[in-house]
């Protein structure tokens, strides 16, 4: 509820209090001061709401009282319907709202393109979109729990967020999946992760499916369903814990780089196009990107570390960088018009 609502609801509660006080007080002079608080009180209640019933404070010959119960009255229901047309505006507008908001999100999908699809937006999910938010890549959030949903649009009013089943396919077609990138599924549940990297390779056969997996027995029933990579929290969790023991500089060495809001850097791999296949490292002048420092290339199922700048590319070979998301999309532009 936004502060303005809110402000008109004390502003009514306060006008409905006042109305209640003045017309229990007036009628506590006018009957005499010989009636109770619990009778003047009745009194006002049943004159505002019109109810009708039995005068408790005699009206009869006094035109005075009757001009009271008049304002009294006129005052009360006033209130009464100020009160009852701000909820109906607030339940109108706030369907409306979600409404519009909802039909304006996917058509933001729909139209996205090359972008992420996140399935399940919990402990794990959140930390995925905060990444794929801090290396500047599109994504969209799919998820059922509404709950969920109003905690990520609490943070930012950029999000694309489609509510549903994302084991449906008219769900995964509204978060645009046919000209999605890729397809994280990552609900706490493995049954329908299964599902929603089964669904997701039907509707798009060339996409890429990361799936959580909280049972490693679970794990080879997700490959064959179409998860190209299966990940399981508790088994990176244990590899951390360990890490953190007897390697604990390096830990903190890629901590530090990923909370590094300045610098972002990250770890990334850039594919080299095969117009660029026969040319050197040398010849990709890496030194125009000075946040850029290349770690090592693949070569099919080989690996070169710290390639000299006189190593020759081949065709499919891809490079790995550690370099912020900046440089790494000046990197992808170069080498697609080389």
């Amino acid at each position: 509820m936004s502060a303005q609502v809110r402000r008109r609801f004390i502003w009514a509660g306060v006008a409905l209090l006042t109305v209640l006080m003045v017309g229990s007080i007036g009628y506590w002079f006018i009957g005499g001061r010989q009636h109770s608080f619990i009778d003047v009180l009745y009194m006002t209640i049943i004159t505002i709401s019109t109810i009708g019933f039995t005068e408790i404070v005699d009206m009869s010959a006094n035109p005075a009282g009757r001009v009271f119960t008049i304002f009294i009255a006129l005052c009360g229901i006033g209130t009464f319907v100020y009160i009852i047309t701000n909820v109906t505006a607030l339940a109108v507008e706030g369907e409306l709202r979600d409404t519009f908001r909802r039909r304006r999100m996917e058509k933001k999908a729909r139209n996205s393109k090359g972008h992420f699809i996140v399935c399940g937006v919990g402990w794990v999910g959140s930390h995925i979109v905060n990444e794929l938010c801090a290396t500047q890549r599109p994504y969209v959030i799919v998820d059922i729990n509404k709950e969920s949903i109003e905690k990520v649009g609490e943070d930012t009013t950029e999000e694309i967020i489609i509510e549903g089943d994302a084991t449906e396919n008219d769900t995964l077609l509204k978060a645009g999946i046919e000209q999605a990138t890729g397809v994280f599924a990552v609900t706490g549940d493995d049954n329908h992760n299964l599902v929603i990297s089964l669904t997701a390779k039907q509707l798009n056969p060339g996409i890429k499916v990361v799936a959580r997996c909280n049972e490693t027995s679970n794990e080879v029933k997700m490959r064959k369903a179409g998860a190209d990579a299966v990940v399981s929290p508790g088994y990176i969790g244990g590899l951390r814990m360990a890490s953190e023991m007897i390697r604990p500089t390096v830990v903190s060495f890629l901590d530090i780089m990923l909370r590094d809001r300045d610098s972002n850097l990250r770890i990334e791999e850039v594919s080299i196009p095969d117009s660029l296949a026969g040319t050197t490292i040398l010849d990709l002048e890496l030194a125009k990107y000075p946040h850029t420092l290349l770690l090592a290339i693949r070569m099919g199922e080989e690996w070169v570390y710290n390639p000299p700048v006189k190593h020759i590319i081949t065709p499919g070979s891809t490079l790995v960088f550690m370099t912020t998301p900046e440089d790494r999309s000046a990197l992808e532009k170069a080498f697609q018009t080389a």
